[in-house]
């Protein structure tokens, strides 16, 4: 079996967008909503970078090997089955490892700050322990995972706060997009899958059209 390589973990995003773009051949193409779900899916599912970028490869071998393409690949989403198949190479868990933070102090300081300044009216309880944070943000840069963690709990918290104030017609618009971006590739995963990328999706759209940012340090930068 293929053992798994150490990564910077905090680039995990980073370095499967900019493997899908070369292998797509267009360094300007954008991710959609549901790219980012199951990007979200698989860094949440331990599968290793080294599984997504392999599977990314395969795919497009496969793709690139069919004698009639109707179109360009246009979703990672198209990857999700050779992305498994690697993964399942890989018989030991990945080894998250930090090998340089991506970010500085000051970065991480203001990270925080500028997002406990994003919240509005409903959400101060959420800001003060940004604030709370930030005022730490030297020591925590030695306990990464550790605020990574705290950070993925008040997301928690504050989702659950916003969609408490989600209409029907709100949610109803988001599943019928959901539905839509999914669709072409439903038989390509699993239940279990299609269920954990459903929930980031609705978690994502709800924050963006609520006007709330995303605390994980993933998306600090």
């Amino acid at each position: 079996m293929q053992q798994p390589e150490p990564f910077n973990y905090f680039n995990y995003y980073t370095e499967i967008e900019e493997h899908f773009q070369a292998a797509r051949g267009t360094s300007l193409f954008l991710l959609s909503p549901l790219d980012w779900a199951l990007l979200e899916t698989w860094k949440d599912s331990g599968i290793p970078l080294q599984a997504v970028l392999r599977g990314i490869d395969k795919a497009f071998e496969k793709w690139r090997a069919k004698k009639s393409k109707t179109s360009q690949v246009n979703s990672i989403a198209y990857c999700s089955q050779a992305v498994m198949e690697e993964a399942k190479r890989i018989d030991t868990p990945r080894e998250e490892k930090i090998v340089d933070a991506p970010f500085e102090g000051a970065e991480l300081d203001k990270y925080l700050r500028g997002n406990a300044l994003k919240l509005a009216a409903g959400f101060e309880e959420i800001a003060a322990t940004l604030e709370a944070l930030a005022a730490e943000s030297l020591i925590w840069m030695d306990k990464l995972e550790e605020l990574e963690q705290r950070l993925t709990s008040l997301e928690d918290k504050m989702v659950a706060i916003a969609r408490s104030k989600q209409s029907d017609e709100q949610i109803l618009a988001v599943r019928k997009q959901l539905e839509s971006q999914l669709k072409p590739y439903r038989g390509k995963m699993s239940a279990a899958e299609l269920m954990m990328i459903e929930k980031k999706f609705f978690d994502q759209r709800l924050l963006e059209d609520s006007g709330l940012p995303r605390l994980s340090l993933f998306y600090l930068g």
